[in-house]
């Protein structure tokens, strides 16, 4: 019992001590956030301590726009690491005189496009059904959503232009929508037809047209 009330009591008596001050912030995870805004956020005080209760930091990290989730450590004697987790931009889309990523929601985060160029395609309606089956296609076929340049939505439709040609995707277009199309697409190029779009809203099959509809 003596032993457990020392463990509990420890970070308590070292908290005091000037040699486990913080001294240094690391960040893992950053990609398109600025450090100097991660610090910020901790709002640490002169007189904090990597004993502090970390709590309270890593809720005011996971608060910050753009970021999903994150978590505190310490490297003895005066390192806090903030490991962090940022949202996944899928396109970006034009606001005023300027292009702003979006994430699957279809919601502008605070990245600068400068800092960190995502190479992405760009939204031109930039909603939420837009943007979600991007996240879609990002998350089935990589390789196919590294040749999308544009997206826009028709009706209730996503239309995808991949190389000049477009393919037709349904608002809720699944993996297997996804790698129907991707598929024809491949059988197309081995045969050496010509086409204009692929057409994926319909299940079970992929319509193909020589020219655009």
């Amino acid at each position: 019992m003596l032993g457990a009330a020392l463990w509990a009591g420890l970070p308590h008596l070292l908290r005091g001590l000037d040699f486990f001050r913080v001294r240094r912030v690391e960040i893992a995870g950053l990609q398109y956030l600025d450090p100097a805004k991660v610090i910020d956020a901790l709002k640490l005080s002169s007189t904090a301590s990597v004993f502090d209760d970390d709590g309270p930091l890593s809720r005011r990290v996971a608060a910050m726009p753009g970021v999903t989730s994150a978590a505190i450590g310490r490297r003895l004697p005066g390192t806090l690491v903030v490991t962090l987790v940022e949202a996944v931009p899928v396109a970006l889309a034009s606001r005023g005189n300027a292009l702003v990523p979006l994430d699957s929601g279809g919601r502008v985060l605070p990245f600068d496009p400068l800092r960190s160029p995502p190479d992405l395609p760009v939204a031109a309606n930039g909603d939420s059904v837009v943007t979600g089956v991007l996240a879609r296609v990002r998350g089935d076929d990589p390789g196919l959503f590294a040749r999308i340049g544009a997206a826009w939505r028709v009706g209730p439709d996503v239309v995808l232009e991949v190389g000049g040609r477009r393919f037709w995707l349904g608002a809720q277009a699944s993996a297997e929508d996804i790698r129907a199309v991707t598929a024809v697409e491949q059988d197309l190029a081995r045969t050496g037809r010509p086409y204009q779009e692929l057409d994926g809203r319909f299940a079970g099959q992929v319509i193909v047209r020589r020219t655009g509809a």
